[in-house]
Formats: C-alpha cells, structure tokens, sequence
C-alpha cells in the first residue's frame, strides 16, 4: 500500500536505499577517524595529529592549552549613557524595511544600543505586523563585514579613501561642473520615499535635460505598460485576496515573491479561516509551469508551458463571455481546469479576483479584461489606491545603455541597484558604464557594479537612516535610525542635497494621520537650506503634519494612514487595446523545451546574497539550501539523463541519496549556463525553472572580500538568460538543455528522515468537512481508542503506564493552523535571529547537520506528477511524556513544571541518546565548534574547505556577532539543543505580570516564530487559561480540526495542528492499494 504523503521518491517508492538511510539516522560517527581496533582510541591506527585536527587544534591552540591562558573579549561601555538605555533592557523602535521597492513596517529591538530583531508593527494596515524572512534576516545586513567603510576614489585599478566628505563633495561637484552640457542620469531600484522623490526632483532640477531611472531587478514593466494602456495610468492597483470567494492566478506567486507577498499572505489567509459549522473558505485555481509556493497552496493546481500562458488567459476570457476567439488548449486536463475556475469566477462575479506574474504587456491586457468581465475593477481591484512597489521601467534602461554607448551621459549616479549584475545585457551595460565621465555608487557593498564606477560613497544600511516610504498612494511608513553609523558612510539624499544647494520644498500637501485629526494644509514654499536628509526629512514631515507634536507621533507609531480607509473605485477600461493585444498574442508559438527564470523566497533578486541566514534557509519546496538549481519534472530527467525516478528504484536511489547531482547546460540565445537538476514532482513535462539572485562575483582577485563569502561561489547567475520583447523582460523564454558530463553538490534538507508510514498529516475537503466535520480525524480518533484498555476513556491518563501529574498554573502549548501556513519560513528566520541558532554551511547541511530549530516540512499527496502540497512546521513538541528526557544519563534535558522540555547545556555531554530517541526529529547536536565558543581562537581554520565553510567564520567576526541575543546561551560543540518556546520572552512576560500584578499578560504571549508569521498561523499562549488562544482554538473553536502528531506513541505533546481543508471536489490523496514501483532488474542501467 502506497503511503498517503511522501517527502520524496525514495519514500514513495519505499526503496532499500531509502529504508537504510532512515535506519542510519546519524549520518556519520561523531569523530571521523581512521579505522580504530579493539584496542581503544588510544592504542587505535588514527594519528594522533589527525584527532587534534578534527577537534580544530592547532599548534598554538595546543601551547595555549598548555598555558592554560586565553585570551578574553573586553566589552566597550557607552561613553555617555542614554537615558533610555536600561542595561539588560530591550527597546522597541518603530522604523521601516525597505529594500528596493519592498516595504514592511517593522518594530525593531534594540538591545544596549545594537539592533538585534525584527518584528512586525501591528499598527500598518497594510502587513498587520506580518513580515518575510528577508525582512527577519535584514538585521544581519547591518553587520555584514563587506559593507564599505568610508568614501573611496578610483586609483588605478584599485580605489584609495577619500579622507572627508568635504573632500569627496568638491571632487564630484568639480567633475560635475565640467560636463559640458551633457546630462546627469540618476540610476535607482524603485523609490516610493515621498521626502527622496521631492529632493531627487530639486536636483535634477539644477542640471537641465538630466533624468531619473528606475529599474527594478525583477521586472514588472509589462504590467505597468499595460496598465497604461487598459485604465491610463502606469500604476498598479491594490488587490484584495480578502474579498475574493474564487481566485485565478496565472503564474503569479503571491504567496511568495509577487508584488507585496505579506500584505497578500494575510488577506489570502484571512479567507482560509474555518470558522462556525458550516465554514465558508475562498477556492484558489493556479496554472504555473513550475512548483510555486503559491501554486503549493491552491486548491485546484494545473501545470503547462509557459508559452501556453497566453492562450490559456484567451482561453479563459473567451469562457467569460470576452469578444476574443478562444485559443485551442490541446491537454485535456488543462481544458478541464480552464473550464471549472471560469464557472467559479462567473459563480462568484463581484467576489473574485484573477492575477498573473508574466511581464508580457498583451497577456496582462487580456487579465485586465478577465478582471473587468468578472466585476474585479472597483471590488478586489481598488485603482482608488495604487500599490508603488515597482516602478521600474525596462525601456527606459535600455535607451540609457545605448545613451551610455553612444558617449551621451555626463554623469550615472546609481543607487540600490546593481546592473552590471542583475540586467540582462549586463555587457552592455559596463561597456557603456566605462564611456561615462562621472559615474559615483551610493552602493553600501562593493558590488558588481559599484566595483565599476569612478567614485563610491556608500548610503547608510536602512537601520542607520532616516525615512519614508509610500507603498500605497496615502498610506506612508517612516524610517528612524536605530544606531549610528557604524561607518563612515552617508546618506544618499544627503550627498544629492550637498551637490544641489540644499534647497528645501516643503511637502505639496497634507495629510491626515491615524489619530483622525483634521488635515492641516501645508504652505506651498517654505525658503531655507538643509545640508542633511535628517534635517530636510524633518522639515518635510513637520510642514506636512502640521506640527513637531503630530510628527514625534507619528515616528513613534511609524505609520501614517487615512483614518478610514478609501472606499473601493473603479477605472475606466480601453477595451479598444484588446483586439491588438489578442492579434499578437495568437503568433507566440510554443517550442519543445522552454525555461522559467523565478525569484526564491530567500534570496529573492540577490541583494541579500552575502546572509547567511538566507543562504542556510531551505527553499520551502526544493529544501535546498546555499544554491540554485534546474528544477525539472522526472520525466524531464528521464528523457535528459536517463534517470527514472518513479518506476527504476536503483536510478532513483543513486541520484536522490548523494548529494551529487547531475549537470544540465542551458542556453538561450547563445547564452550558456550550466546548473544542477534537481527533480521534483510538479512542474510541466517540458519545463525547466531555475531562481535569479545567485552567481554573485566580483572581477577582483578576492571576490570573498567584496562580495562576501557567504554570496561568492553560491550558485550560478542566470539574468543573462533574460530575455527583452522590445517592451520590458522576458522571464519565460525558448531554450535548450543539454547534459553535462560534471555532477555538482546540492544541500538539501528533509531527504533523511521519516515518520514510518504514521500518518502526521490530516485534510479533508470543505464539503467533506461540512458534511462530518468528525471525519477528517477519524483514524486518530479510532487509533487512540484501540490503545485504551476496556472501559477506559481519558487517553492522557489512561493510554500509559507512567502516572499523571498534575499541571496547576501556568502551561504552554502552541497551536498551528495547517490551512493558513503559506510555507513562507519568515518563522524559521526569526526563530534563528532570536535564539542565536548556528549558521552551520553547506558542508555541514550535506551531512544532515542543519541547525535550524523549526523546519518546515513539506509533504506531497495524490498525483505523483502534479500532487498537492502541504506544509508543516515541526519543532519540539515539548511533550509531557518525553521520550528525550528518559535517556539522558545526566538529566541535561529535563521537564519544568510549566510544561516546557528544558535543555541544561553545562550538563549535556553530547551522547546524542535524546536525538535518537525523539520520534520528531526536532534536536540538532553541534557537532563542531559553530559558533566559536570554545577557548581556542583558530580552532576552525583547519576545518575549512574540509568540514566547514567561511560562512561560518564570517558569521563569528566581532561585527557580525554584534547581532547575538545577550538573552539566549550561546551553544558551545557536543551540545544538543532545539526549540525553547522562546523561553526568554516567557519568562520576561512573566515578569512583567507579576510587576502589574495582572495574569492575563501570560495568556497569550507570542513566540520569535508566531510574531514574524504573517498570516497568524501560529497561536502561543497558557492552556490552562480558559480565555487563552490556545485553549479557546483547542477545546471549543475547533475541537473538530485539532490533532497531535504521533499522538498514538502517548508522548502528550504540547504542539497541536489544525487539519487542513481544501476547497475543491477533488479526492484527496493517492488511491489506496496502489503497489510500489518494483525493483529494478540489475543490469538496468
């Protein structure tokens, strides 16, 4: 019999390969030496030198052993204090992430003067204190050892510091000043900073015929083009998933990487919610050509070329009543599935909402006219309020780079942004670049680009700077420092008003903040000078309050919003642009083999290439970590290499057990890249998807220097394979795959472990569930009543041998809601910001040493080539009954009266029974010095290259260990440790209860994981308060969904799910009876 959900083929098809792998949980011995006799270690074969090797001595470690003297790590105290700075005592500021166009608001927790967490600020409307894992990591940008250092000037080949800024000011306005007429061009990502907006106007201002570019890395040109053209406006509008009963995306990740994936997050889940008797859930249909997280949530998931989207968008308007020919759509099931999301979108006319993530400007067209057949314009589209997330113009580049070329720029001034990697044409570019007479980088890192350019004065990181954004148009979010510089850097508007003459214009008009107040109109034109973006910002914000008081206010909520919200508009639809998108859009010929190029939710477009935290981040579908890859379906790699992963076990073994994988070489246009193929279930026959935002690399000698060691070496740059349609990007495109000869190393997560066949999932369909809402849990309900003795009905007590004590006070448990978890893992990033967890490097998650305290697992089910998907985050259940705490000989890990599994790291000895014996595979072992605890200050350089990777070493420099929790232990080799429940926060809400002398701030107190999620899966709290979260979600709100997994081994976790139920009238799961692939004969090859 066919397990129900699988992690991957070997445990689908239950391989030998596979069975021994799980039997051999540890991968390898604690000390990998040389084969020792039955004479012990010390009359053992292993060179003594070799032990003092691995364990990371060296020569000099080994004296200072002998002395017995170590060097100690003095703190610096504040010179003058702060008044507000309590040692011990976190502070919370509100400020902004901003990232390109990416915008959360944020609380940030500043600890004796040090950055060290981000949370979200529950005060936006927009995120509702939700944030990604980007954002969570941003906070180790701060201390990101490549970040410049002070203001730099080209000498030569290499660059000399530029001692002043005075200095550096009269260098760059001399140059400016002898341009001879020609323009000064200002290169950014997209800028929806109203105050930058205002000042970079003022001094374009002063250089006649100059310009503002704005690129985005990953483009949405084709949409604003398109836009454009259908409503008049190059602008996006706002979406609303929440007031969507049916959903229709067309490639479009949301959930993921589209447009404003944590706004989306939240309204998504908020129509996921089971609530009452007879729920009522949103019904999401997805057509992609590769695995999405989006896609991994849907409902209803149909797989094609990407080529076909075009005909499928006609497809779907034609079904919709559109004045378009119906385009033939030859795969029956594809047909099938256009036919039932356009019953449902007509079903729920005024309720629904279709989205698409192709750049193409014609498709976009015909989604215009689907969303205005479907009564979306004016309901779950608002152009009432427009999103600025993009504004990046692809054309605009281009006629820049020929401008470049053709010697017609006096002066490129970028910032943010990096084209000499991330644009297509990136030759190009640095041709044109060299041709420039001025060009200076506000880059903080020297990057691609920035390693170009003729001067170089880095911006502050956004935690030092000053700011505003306008993600959507009336709704601002500001930006306050949250320590000073650590540099000698500048802030970017700084330097453009120093080059303009400072001139300030006051705001144009007014706005009305959260308090309700009246708007108070500003002056048009207030005369005076700033010589600094803080005093310019200032000015700015207090003309358009109205006030110092109403701007101190709004810095300290960081927010600054409509006090109701605008009513829902419509836009006037051209529907004279259809026919000729619809004429253009009948000529795309598909091709046998077609490439997708896509974003991944870690590293995104590249820009956050050099954190680890990022790099170390399992892709929530791949579960790779530290690369890039060629995603492909098994029948891809069957016809490229041979390899049948479904029905030849041997071939499925030798490629998914190592983690060497084979090469496929893809070329488009002449252009050659060459990746490893990873396989999965999912993706269209003929497709290959492969994620930008890797291949970093600087030209100079020392890449790790500049780009950092943690982006250089970490996969392959895939933006050349980019295509132009003479409109914007192309991110689908003919290519041809080829195979390599080579094989290349992936680290992947969760192919070595299992649950034996225990069921650990559970979802139903909502019919099913408003049919029987008992049913979706009748099998853990039938399995706990066989282990009860006759007569016995209270499993807790009676479903041991151990006796139950009980559990008076306070006792905390989690619940997870398995229907609105994404998948997103902004959770596991926080989880590690705020526990300190070990970066551990790709050699080290190679051998199943990942560090992570939270995972989340990811399950397929049903069709093996287009399964459903579920996600599950797994962290220590912290059972009343665990099995980690009968085996520890020294009582390391042991029980608190509060129900926590509690680890004593000064008395665990590394025994490893307590991992061995924990049935959810929740415990890491250090198994070397991460973090470099230990007294010896080279112990890891031996290791390097071997057993470790400079990651880890950058991770411990002094600056990068700046961003540690002084409230969490750092762990030391030999220890095991795992998830807390944060126990720090507990214990800090406990205090503050008893201060207040008020209980019910322990009822509902939110975990690093819980407070990052931002779709509120996760709840945290007391069970014994009946007015807790928890106990509400678990005994009255849905006593029908909530389950324990492994619940049968009587573990009593403190850890419960919430079944997931989907919206379709699909059978959910593989077919029960269904036989395992045989083994393959031995001469197969």
């Amino acid at each position: 019999m066919n397990k129900k959900y699988w992690q991957n083929f070997g445990e689908l098809n239950q391989s030998d390969a596979f069975k021994q792998s799980t039997a051999d949980e540890f991968k390898e011995e604690l000390l990998p030496l040389a084969d020792m006799d039955d004479k012990g270690l010390l009359e053992g074969k292993t060179p003594r030198r070799d032990f003092l090797k691995y364990l990371g001595f060296s020569t000099a470690a080994a004296a200072l052993a002998a002395s017995c003297d170590t060097p100690v790590r003095k703190a610096v105290p504040f010179l003058n204090k702060p008044d507000n700075a309590i040692a011990g005592v976190a502070n919370y500021y509100a400020s902004t992430y901003v990232n390109g166009g990416d915008t959360i608001s944020v609380l940030v927790k500043q600890r004796d003067g040090r950055p060290i967490k981000i949370e979200g600020n529950e005060l936006s409307s927009i995120t509702g204190g939700g944030t990604s894992a980007q954002a969570q990591a941003s906070v180790l940008d701060l201390y990101d050892t490549t970040r410049l250092r002070h203001p730099l000037q080209r000498d030569g080949k290499d660059y000399k510091e530029v001692s002043t800024f005075e200095a550096f000011d009269k260098m760059v306005a001399g140059d400016l000043a002898g341009l001879g007429g020609k323009p000064v061009v200002l290169l950014t990502s997209t800028i929806h900073s109203p105050s930058t907006l205002q000042l970079i106007n003022n001094f374009l201002a002063k250089y006649p015929g100059s310009r503002h570019v704005q690129y985005d890395a990953v483009s949405y040109s084709g949409m604003l083009a398109a836009n454009e053209a259908c409503y008049g406006k190059r602008a996006l509008p706002s979406y609303h998933f929440d007031k969507a009963k049916t959903i229709v995306s067309l490639g479009a990740d949301f959930l993921g990487t589209w447009l404003s994936p944590v706004e989306f997050s939240r309204q998504y889940a908020a129509n996921k919610k089971i609530k009452g008797d007879k729920p009522s859930i949103s019904r999401h249909f997805h057509f992609e050509s590769m695995l999405s997280l989006t896609g991994s949530n849907a409902d209803d998931r149909f797989t094609h070329k990407p080529s076909e989207t075009a005909a499928i968008a006609t497809a779907l308007l034609a079904k919709l009543g559109g004045a378009v020919s119906g385009a033939q759509v030859k795969d029956p099931a594809l047909a099938k599935g256009i036919d039932k999301a356009a019953a449902a979108l007509m079903a729920s006319k005024g309720e629904a909402l279709v989205v698409c993530g192709s750049n193409d400007r014609n498709i976009q067209v015909i989604v215009n006219a689907i969303n205005e057949a479907i009564g979306a314009n004016g309901t779950t589209i608002n152009w009432a309020l427009t999103s600025n997330y993009r504004k990046g113009n692809d054309a605009d580049l281009v006629k820049l780079v020929a401008d470049m070329n053709a010697g017609a720029v006096g002066a490129l001034f970028i910032s943010e942004c990096n084209p000499a990697y991330n644009y297509a044409d990136s030759k190009s570019f640095t041709s044109g670049l060299a041709k420039v007479p001025v060009t200076v980088s506000f880059n903080g890192t020297m990057d691609e680009t920035t390693e170009l350019c003729k001067y170089v004065i880095p911006s502050h990181h956004w935690l030092e700077s000053w700011g505003d954004a306008e993600p959507k148009s009336g709704y601002f979010s500001l930006q306050q420092p949250l320590i000073s510089p650590l540099f000698k850097t500048r802030a970017f508007q700084t330097s453009l008003l120093k080059w303009s003459g400072g001139a300030i214009a006051t705001a144009p008009a007014a706005v009305q903040d959260t308090t309700g107040k009246p708007a108070v109109t500003a002056p048009v034109v207030t005369t005076g000078t700033a010589n600094d973006y803080e005093t310019y910002f200032r000015n700015y914000w207090t003309s358009k309050l109205g006030g110092a008081e109403s701007f101190d206010k709004a810095l300290q909520d960081g927010v600054v919003e409509p006090a109701t919200a605008p009513a829902p508009a419509a836009s006037a639809f051209n529907a004279a642009v259809l026919a000729e998108a619809t004429a253009k859009l009948s000529s795309v010929k598909s091709s046998a083999t077609e490439l997708v190029i896509y974003e991944k939710i870690s590293i995104g477009n590249g820009s956050q290439a050099n954190n680890p935290w990022l790099q170390e981040l399992p892709d929530p579908i791949s579960k790779v970590t530290w690369d890039n890859y060629a995603m492909m379906s098994p029948e891809m790699a069957k016809s490229l290499f041979g390899i049948d992963v479904f029905n030849n076990q041997r071939q499925a073994d030798a490629y998914e057990v190592t983690p060497e994988k084979p090469v496929v070489k893809i070329t488009v246009n002449g252009r050659t890249v060459e990746l490893a193929a990873l396989i999965l279930p999912g993706l269209d026959a003929s497709t290959i998807a492969v994620a930008v935002g890797y291949g970093r690399g600087s030209s100079h000698k020392d890449s790790k220097e500049r780009i950092g060691r943690s982006a250089t070496g970490a996969g392959r740059n895939v933006y050349p394979l980019v295509t132009f349609d003479g409109v914007s990007m192309s991110y689908n495109t003919t290519a041809s795959f080829e195979k390599s000869a080579e094989v290349y190393p992936l680290a992947q997560t969760q192919v070595h472990g299992s649950s034996e066949n225990r069921p650990v999932i559970y979802e139903t369909t909502l019919a099913g569930f408003i049919a029987n809402p008992k049913e979706v849990l009748h099998e853990a309900t039938h399995e706990r009543s066989v282990l009860l003795a006759e007569g016995k009905t209270d499993f807790v007590k009676d479903g041991t041998i151990y006796p139950d004590y009980e559990k008076p006070g306070v006792k905390w448990g989690m619940s997870i809601d398995l229907n609105t978890c994404t998948g997103c893992s902004a959770c596991v990033v926080a989880c590690t910001a705020e526990n300190n967890v070990s970066v551990v490097g790709k050699i080290q998650v190679q051998r199943a040493h990942e560090m992570h305290w939270l995972r989340i697992d990811r399950y397929f089910t049903g069709d093996k080539k287009n399964p459903d998907v579920v996600f599950q985050p797994m962290l220590c259940q912290h059972c009343d009954n665990a099995p980690c705490e009968n085996v520890c000989p020294v009582v390391a890990t042991n029980h608190s009266s509060e129900g926590l599994n509690q680890m004593a790291y000064n008395r665990c000895i590394g025994t490893r029974y307590c991992a061995n014996n924990c049935p959810y595979k929740v415990r890491r072992f250090n198994w070397l010095d991460y973090t470099g605890a230990d007294s010896f200050s080279d112990n890891q350089n031996p290791l390097i290259g071997i057993d470790m990777d400079e990651s880890v070493l950058q991770m411990n420099e002094d600056l990068t260990r700046m961003v540690l929790n002084p409230d969490v232990t750092v762990r030391s080799r030999g220890v095991m440790e795992k998830c807390s429940f944060c126990v720090q926060r507990l214990q800090e809400s406990k205090l503050e209860a008893k201060k207040q002398q008020d209980p019910s701030l322990v009822r509902n107190v939110k975990t690093a994981c819980m407070q990052a999620c931002p779709t509120s899966a996760i709840s945290f709290g007391n069970v014994n308060d009946k007015e807790s979260d928890v106990y509400k979600i678990r005994n009255v709100e849905q006593v029908n969904r909530n389950f324990y997994v492994l619940e049968q081994l009587h573990v009593l976790p403190n850890v419960s799910y919430l079944a997931k139920v989907r919206n379709t009238d699909r059978h959910l799961g593989a077919e029960e009876g269904h036989a395992p692939a045989k083994h393959a004969e031995k001469t197969h090859s």
